[in-house]
């Protein structure tokens, strides 16, 4: 099986007078080429991790509205163990909690594996040990 290499985009969280943060990030993806990717009338998922309630072990969302400038589409899966995003009820809460509300990001937040983290359809990735990963429907109807 011949992989090709992925790259890797990144740039240091120091701020300058002529640009912040915020900016960087918007630079950065037009370095990585979102600006190629035919968004025009399709929907989109950006997967973010919107953090457990009460640690702070998550991207702002300030930064999810740089992304969603681009594509207009926010959404999460419920995780496998138990926790503040056990099912998408706690998950919204603890998305909206945690600051990722439409106000802030600049759209919606769907929990791409429905109500009860079980709305999923199988893929093949064909890896050396995972041939398959469940991924959440709502992510696998998006477009992009």
């Amino acid at each position: 099986m011949n992989i090709e290499q992925a790259k890797v985009y990144f740039t240091s969280f120091k701020a300058t007078e002529h640009e912040n943060l915020l900016q960087k990030l918007h630079r950065l993806m037009k370095t990585a080429g979102f600006e190629n990717i035919d968004f025009q009338d399709k929907y989109t998922a950006i997967k973010i991790h919107f953090g457990e309630y009460g640690n702070l072990a998550f991207l702002r969302p300030n930064y999810a509205r740089v992304v969603a400038d681009y594509v207009k589409e926010l959404t999460d899966c419920n995780t496998l163990y138990v926790g503040s995003r056990k099912n998408a009820l706690d998950h919204l809460e603890t998305a909206y909690v945690n600051g990722f509300s439409p106000y802030q990001t600049g759209c919606h937040v769907i929990i791409g594996d429905g109500l009860k983290g079980t709305d999923e359809t199988l893929v093949p990735i064909d890896g050396e040990y995972v041939k398959e990963a469940k991924i959440g429907h709502a992510i696998m109807d998006a477009d992009v």
